[in-house]
C-alpha cells in the first residue's frame, strides 16, 4: 500500500538532510518533496549587510535636485514575520513497511507534526 508521510521542520537545511537519511537507509521510498517559504531566504541574505537609501535634498539650479545616499545596516525586521518563517513541510511518498524506520529518522533529525496515515500520530 502506498503511503504519504509528512512532517515539520524548522529550517529547510535540516528538513534536507533528513530527507538524504531516508532514500539512503529507507527501502520502498518511492519520492521525497519539501516545501518552505522562499521569501525567507532574502531576510537571511540581509544579515550583516548596508541597506543603501537615495534620498532627495535639495533643489540645484542647473539639475534640478541633488540627492544624498544614507547607509544603514540592515536588519532582517525589514521583512515581516511571517515571511521570515523558514518553516518547511516534508513529503515523503513510499510502501507501508518502511514508515516505522521513517518516523524514527525524520524524529531524530528534529521533525516534529509527523502525520502517517491509519496510524496513531507523533
Amino acid at each position: 500500500m502506498v503511503t504519504r508521510v509528512t512532517a515539520e521542520f524548522e529550517t529547510p537545511e535540516s528538513a534536507e538532510m533528513a530527507l538524504k537519511k531516508i532514500r539512503e537507509n529507507v527501502r520502498g521510498v518511492y519520492s521525497t518533496n519539501f516545501v518552505y517559504n522562499r521569501e525567507s531566504d532574502k531576510a537571511e541574505r540581509l544579515r550583516g549587510k548596508d541597506i543603501f537609501t537615495i534620498l532627495p535634498t535639495a533643489l540645484h539650479p542647473t539639475s534640478n535636485f541633488l540627492t544624498m545616499v544614507m547607509e544603514s545596516p540592515a536588519s532582517i525586521d525589514v521583512i515581516p514575520e511571517p515571511s521570515r518563517s523558514r518553516k518547511t513541510s516534508v513529503f515523503i511518498v513510499c510502501d507501508g513497511n518502511g514508515t516505522d524506520d521513517i518516523s524514527s529518522i525524520l524524529t531524530s533529525a528534529g521533525g516534529s507534526n509527523i502525520y502517517i496515515p491509519n496510524r496513531q500520530n507523533i
